[in-house]
């Protein structure tokens, strides 16, 4: 009865059905797509770092394992670290221009080892009367740190993450007491950084030495003082066999190292395996920070028991002053003779002048007024 629109409804079906078909044969859809083929199996990224120490060096080496497992763990063996230690790769002080080349993908070592390639790299270590770990960890994660870090580093194709703080070193194991400005001269001191810079203007001959030859340098003669860590690390390195006064520090408050990583192997991880990476740093560092405070204690302690030879010592007024104008001066220099140093200088120094005055109204100012400077009986 009704031709035309029977017709009319026909053709309409045919071309339904074929767009059914033709949907059916190219369906690209989350639903097809789980039908069609399982998800590619997640890729597994092999990252190789090198250490500026030996595989069984106390705290240092165990940060970087540390690291390595808790990358994995994080990760579910998506990401894997291979550490490889300084008495395999023979290049302690190589780590730089390792991992600049690509040659390894990471390395953990200390940022003032490079302050010949670029002096700018010492800041990130420690400055000498600067900001304690506190008050640099804060400059570093919330006080734009770590982006002037990556501006120097950038340039190197690489990326420098906080990688452990050792806490305020000590200022040194020495073979004579050191009175006066004159007992300076002359003396062969292993002191790396700026530190090294800043006693060589008051007439030390600084040396920088891998930690493995220090005592052997010291035991013959061909060092007449040296600077490690503290407690911490410098009672298994038996310097109190070969050395009585142990110096208070001045030099490294806040002495952090440093987790460098090729720009082209972070670039090639995926962002979650990325995050999974700073945050495993970040964590592994602090470990070390705190673990370096509980050594530091359990180590003195032992000392003051079992070698009471070891007299402690601080550099007199006099010497003090002269190291601060030192370091000041140079400093300034340097801030002058380059715009990027004295960004970051300046930036170190504004958040200085803000956290130091919090740290004497709070941390410093409840040791001075506890009746026993901070002990229980």
């Amino acid at each position: 009865m009704y031709p035309v629109k029977v017709g009319k409804l026909s053709v309409f079906v045919v071309f339904l059905l074929m767009a059914v078909l033709l949907a059916g044969c190219n369906d690209t859809g989350p639903k097809a797509a789980a039908v069609k083929a399982p998800p590619p199996e997640p890729t597994v990224y092999k990252l190789r770092l090198a250490q500026t120490w030996a595989e069984n060096a106390p705290i240092f080496a165990e940060t970087t394992a540390n690291l390595a497992q808790m990358v994995n763990q994080l990760s579910d063996g998506q990401l894997q670290i291979e550490v490889v230690s300084a008495n395999q790769h023979k290049k302690p002080f190589g780590v730089f221009d390792m991992v600049k080349s690509g040659e390894y993908d990471m390395g953990h070592s200390a940022s003032y080892y490079w302050k010949d390639v670029d002096f700018n790299m010492l800041f990130f270590t420690t400055v000498p009367f600067g900001m304690l770990p506190q008050e640099q960890y804060a400059w570093f994660y919330h006080g734009g740190g770590l982006e002037l870090t990556q501006k120097v580093y950038s340039k190197h194709n690489m990326l420098s993450f906080p990688g452990g703080n050792t806490g305020n070193q000590m200022g040194g194991w020495f073979r004579k007491e050191i009175n006066t400005l004159e007992d300076l001269k002359g003396l062969r001191m292993r002191v790396p950084g700026f530190a090294g810079a800043v006693l060589q203007e008051l007439g030390v001959e600084p040396i920088n030495l891998p930690p493995g030859e220090l005592y052997q340098a010291m035991d013959e003669g061909r060092i007449d003082a040296l600077e490690w860590v503290g407690p911490s690390l410098d009672l298994g390195m038996r310097f109190h066999e070969i050395a009585r006064f142990y110096y208070t520090g001045w030099h490294e408050p806040a002495t952090e190292l440093q987790f460098l990583i090729n720009q082209d192997s972070w670039k090639r991880l995926p962002e979650r395996l990325q995050k999974v990476l700073q945050i495993a740093m970040r964590t592994s560092a602090y470990d070390m920070y705190i673990q370096s405070t509980y050594e530091s204690a359990q180590n003195w302690s032992t000392i003051q028991v079992e070698y009471p030879g070891v007299q402690i010592r601080t550099f007199s007024p006099e010497i003090l002053q002269a190291l601060y104008d030192v370091t000041e001066e140079q400093l300034k220099a340097r801030a002058n003779e380059d715009p990027l140093a004295r960004e970051v200088l300046d930036s170190q120094s504004r958040f200085l002048w803000k956290a130091r005055r919090w740290t004497r109204i709070s941390d410093q100012a409840y040791l001075n007024s506890h009746p026993r400077g901070g002990l229980r009986k």
